[in-house]
């Protein structure tokens, strides 16, 4: 693939329409050469992408990143032993490559190693499958800058929103970033700042000693370590990323599985330093108690149909879809997504039990089996 000029690329290339989708993908737009002549000037920052396998979307993800209105000082790509064409497709769309000498085994090595390049004031992750919204790395960096946080993170939204999992972790996000993270936000305490897109200070980072390995999720494992050291987490609702999703059951599983052992692993690892942030401790006892009612309420399913039949259980989960409507529903009208919010709405109770089933399975086998995940699956 022929090397393009930077503003050449930003031209000639498609980009994101933050919110506007077309039979569940999301629609692109090109961005005219006028349009370049209005970004800002360049920034001490670094855009930091680790890569395995990941030809088939990292052009994407790239074209993403020349339209920002916000330019990075540098885009880094750390191709971690790719079989595909991943290092030579970024190479030609006008980004650094680096390549260690053999594959790091997860991506926190892969990170760890682009590390090293990296001299910016700020250092943003992000996943090679993520799309970036036009405005998404100044909406971050400014957010950060205001409040003088360690880190921050943005809104995410699926991708493609197509399959019964995509739409599932659609609703999921809804709620979550609708609600949950802006509370936590209020207490300045996000429980992570999502792997997928997320901005650090660079030298809080380094002082840290990198990204962790310990874990199959260094993304929540670096966020409680910022808090330990006192620094805070800026959550920012107009930033926003575009991952792409598990469109199957396979891959699903994989990322589950992931996500479950990594909140076990991350509890286990911190211990009673997680005592000493209070909101911190706050959050994962209800995330802990949140998964305990969920499987309580699994076993008990059958008792209340025997007990107070089937039009007993129909009431309870019309109830509960009615109430986690509102909110999602809502977040939906305010993105222009309601029609997609509305149409997903029903897909979210496959995968709440399969959330539940990981969560526990994943709690019984670090906390009281020691049987650790230490293979770091991709979801997609």
């Amino acid at each position: 693939m022929e090397r393009l000029d930077r503003f050449e690329l930003v031209a000639l290339s498609k980009h994101l329409q933050t919110h506007e989708l077309k039979n569940g993908a999301l629609l692109l737009h090109r961005v005219h050469a006028a349009d370049v002549a209005q970004l800002m000037p360049e920034s001490s920052l670094t855009v930091l992408i680790p890569a395995y396998n990941e030809a088939r979307v990292i052009g994407h993800t790239l074209e993403s990143l020349w339209a920002q209105t916000r330019r990075p000082e540098k885009i880094l790509v750390v191709d971690d032993g790719s079989s595909d064409d991943t290092g030579r497709i970024a190479a030609g769309l006008g980004v650094e490559v680096v390549r260690p000498l053999s594959n790091t085994g997860r991506k926190a090595g892969a990170m760890n190693f682009g590390l090293r390049f990296v001299e910016t004031e700020w250092l943003v992750t992000l996943d090679a499958d993520t799309a970036l919204a036009p405005d998404a790395l100044q909406q971050i960096v400014s957010a950060a800058q205001e409040q003088n946080a360690g880190a921050a993170c943005g809104l995410v939204l699926p991708q493609r929103i197509r399959t019964v999992w995509e739409r599932a972790r659609f609703v999921e996000y809804l709620l979550a970033f609708g609600v949950i993270k802006p509370v936590q936000d209020w207490y300045r305490c996000p429980m992570v700042a999502s792997g997928c897109f997320a901005l650090y200070r660079t030298e809080m980072v380094k002082t840290l000693g990198g990204f962790p390995t310990e874990t199959v999720s260094e993304d929540l494992d670096l966020t409680w370590r910022l808090y330990e050291a006192g620094e805070s987490v800026k959550y920012v609702s107009g930033a926003i990323c575009y991952p792409v999703e598990p469109p199957n059951l396979h891959f699903m599983r994989k990322q589950l599985a992931r996500w479950s052992h990594g909140f076990a692993q991350n509890v286990r690892l911190h211990g009673r330093r997680i005592l000493g942030v209070p909101m911190l401790r706050s959050f994962v006892i209800v995330a802990t108690l949140d998964a305990l009612l969920a499987l309580l309420y699994l076993v008990m399913t059958p008792f209340l149909v025997v007990a107070r039949g089937w039009h007993y259980l129909i009431a309870v989960y019309l109830t509960d879809l009615l109430l986690m409507a509102i909110p999602v529903l809502w977040m939906g009208f305010r993105l222009r997504l309601l029609s997609q919010a509305f149409a997903s709405l029903p897909s979210v109770f496959v995968l709440r039990w399969l959330n539940v089933y990981y969560f526990w399975r994943a709690a019984v086998l670090e906390w009281v089996l020691g049987r650790p995940l230490r293979v770091f699956e991709k979801g997609h």
